[in-house]
């Protein structure tokens, strides 16, 4: 009987001592990746210095440290720090370090479904990353290049079968739509990937499109929404978009009766290209009194401002803004709790943001096939952490067609009482 009480504790004892060894080696594995990304984001901005020769990106220490939930158990982090100076051109506000590895509201470590797309589409090969995710997740994930690369085969027939599913029992009220680009390893040209979200009748979010459009055309555009309408897609009330887009060429072709609303985001962004720094930071602030008017009218006072202060100067900046009024301020035509969710094409900029950044300094996927499936894997992961839209129950009455005045719903009929019931 001692015996066996022996041989428990000495299992017991051995047990704690493995759980330690491979959370120590968790620990300093996720440590030297995290500063590896953040030297290789350090060097990726040497030559950009200050007026005084100073460099604008740098490294400063180490964050506090803080628990992240792993497979290996609770591990202690202390996160690297970058300083980084650059001011954004379009927002006016300071660039910020995000790590695509752990980002700053990150308690438990992602899932290798959605660790892997991202670093592909950073321009990592299979052979690059997969040796540090099988020494970081244990030799039984099975990470070796093969097995990432069948990976990526049934990631691509799985995007396939997105691309092929029957639409006809979903209704998307709201689209946003975007190109995305990524540079493409082995080929020259560029990785153009067509996205449209859409808000269902419930007011959830979800991917309706994801295709490779080789260029942002109207052609290409139009053979996305048409093949949409083919497999029973029905017409959205309402698009959202770049203003420099084939898409509107194409959804006013295939869906005529949708409402176009063109993104702040890239209009602000298009009028601050047309202006000398020195009036960029008022004159971004006098076009954001416009887009968050508190309705049509106090919209349209602040823009009559902004154009009395800036056309005499500079008209071609203003004719940006006077040229889309209509269709920068439709949204105003909706539920006021909508606003903040038409406005831009948040939801998938944001997406792509990371990826966006670091394709500026790596080669991109292998291949436009691969590419495309990865996009879809990214915003597959991220859908399931989208919120519905704000008041999600108006949705429904937005495709009923019920009117809204000031963002708020006008007195309704009987019949149209009836018609929403139905």
């Amino acid at each position: 009987m001692l015996r066996v009480h022996v041989d428990e504790a000495a299992s017991a004892e051995l047990s704690v001592g493995l759980d330690e060894i491979v959370a120590e080696g968790a620990r300093r594995m996720l440590a030297t990746a995290l500063e590896a990304e953040v030297d290789a984001y350090v060097s990726s901005f040497l030559e950009e210095v200050d007026e005084d020769g100073h460099r604008l990106v740098v490294r400063n220490g180490h964050a506090e440290p803080r628990s992240l939930v792993t497979g290996a158990g609770p591990l202690q982090v202390h996160a690297p720090r970058v300083d980084d100076r650059r001011v954004d051109e379009v927002s006016g506000e300071r660039m910020r370090f995000r790590s695509s590895i752990l980002p700053p509201w990150a308690r438990k470590s992602p899932k290798v479904a959605e660790v892997l797309p991202l670093m592909y589409l950073h321009g990592m090969s299979s052979g690059d990353f997969a040796p540090a995710l099988e020494e970081f997740f244990g030799s039984a994930a099975g990470l070796s290049a093969s097995v990432i690369t069948r990976l990526t085969t049934d990631w691509q027939r799985e995007r396939d079968q997105f691309a092929h599913r029957s639409l006809k029992d979903v209704d998307y009220v709201y689209l946003w739509a975007d190109g995305i680009h990524f540079r493409v390893r082995l080929e020259e040209a560029r990785l153009c990937v067509l996205v449209i979200v859409g808000v269902r009748a419930d007011g959830t979010k979800e991917l309706v499109s994801i295709s490779d459009g080789h260029r942002e055309s109207t052609e290409s555009w139009a053979d996305v929404l048409r093949d949409l309408k083919r497999r029973g897609m029905r017409a959205p009330v309402l698009a959202v978009g770049d203003g420099a887009l084939g898409f509107w060429g194409a959804i006013s072709d295939v869906f005529p009766n949708t409402t176009h609303q063109r993104c702040w985001v890239h209009k602000m962004a298009n009028v601050m290209n047309a202006l000398p720094k020195s009036a960029q930071p008022a004159a971004r602030a006098a076009l954001a009194e416009v887009r968050d008017a508190e309705d049509r009218k106090h919209a349209e006072q602040a823009l009559e401002r902004f154009v009395k202060d800036y056309e005499a100067k500079w008209p071609k900046a203003v004719e940006k803004v006077t040229k889309d009024t209509a269709v920068l301020l439709a949204f105003f035509d909706f539920p006021a709790e909508h606003w903040i969710h038409l406005k831009t094409t948040n939801p998938i900029e944001s997406t792509f943001a990371t990826v966006r950044l670091r394709t500026k300094v790596t080669k991109g996927p292998g291949s436009r096939a691969a590419g495309l499936a990865m996009a879809y894997k990214l915003i597959e992961s991220a859908q399931t952490r989208w919120r519905a839209v704000n008041a999600p129950h108006l949705v429904a009455l937005v495709r009923a067609g019920v009117v809204f005045e000031k963002g708020v719903m006008a007195e309704r009929s009987e019949e149209d009482e009836n018609e929403v019931a139905a």
